[in-house]
């Protein structure tokens, strides 16, 4: 089983490429939808969290509140340190599991793990290529503000406050540009995939 990485900032089509090639028969494993499920209520992970930033990060029902956490630790790097030194083991522990998994049951020919933030441990070091999606500025914003509802201005900030494109693709082995519609996009991913998987199979 081949392992692809797949990694990139807000906004430039990474989780669009990830569920492509899960149309085209592989396997995701979604870092973000992982933190939500261990960022649950009940969950050691928020306890920790918790502990840490205070009940303020709670909503009435006792869940993460999401949105108000992401702007407690926006810009303040010890916070979001805290925040990603917490959570993270809890997401590395699930990636390696449902790796391992796929692994033993040898029914997998490609895996995907989508993550916005390439870790050296869950990502670099179990992924045996890394694929980096980039787009220009411009239209990462659109899509954020179109997405999410933020202002450009917002939307800016949250682009500027993740690692640069020319950071991410020092990591890559394969660059998939993303400044076009989404038919363009199809078919670049589409057409990495296939020769990928022809490489691989010999």
């Amino acid at each position: 089983m081949k392992v692809i990485g797949i990694t990139g900032g807000i906004g430039s089509g990474k989780s669009t490429v990830s569920r492509i090639l899960k149309d085209l028969g592989a396997v995701v494993v979604d870092a973000d939808s992982i933190a939500r499920t261990v960022t649950a209520r009940g969950g050691k992970a928020l306890e920790e969290l918790v502990s840490y930033f205070g009940g303020v990060i709670l909503d009435s029902c006792g869940e993460l509140d999401r949105v108000k956490l992401a702007d407690m630790v926006f810009d303040d790097p010890v916070k979001l340190h805290a925040l990603d030194s917490i959570t993270h083991k809890y997401i590395t522990e699930r990636i390696y599991g449902s790796i391992e998994s796929l692994r033993n049951a040898g029914k997998t020919e490609t895996a995907v793990i989508d993550a916005p933030i390439p870790a050296e441990h869950g990502f670099l070091d179990i992924a045996d290529e890394v694929w980096v999606v980039v787009a220009e500025p411009d239209a990462r914003i659109r899509r954020i503000a179109d997405r999410s509802g933020y202002t450009p201005e917002e939307a800016l900030k949250r682009v500027g406050s993740q690692l640069r494109d020319d950071e991410y693709i020092k990591l890559a082995d394969e660059v998939i540009s993303n400044n076009g519609s989404i038919e363009e996009l199809e078919k670049a991913a589409v057409r990495l995939f296939i020769q990928k998987r022809q490489e691989w199979q010999h």
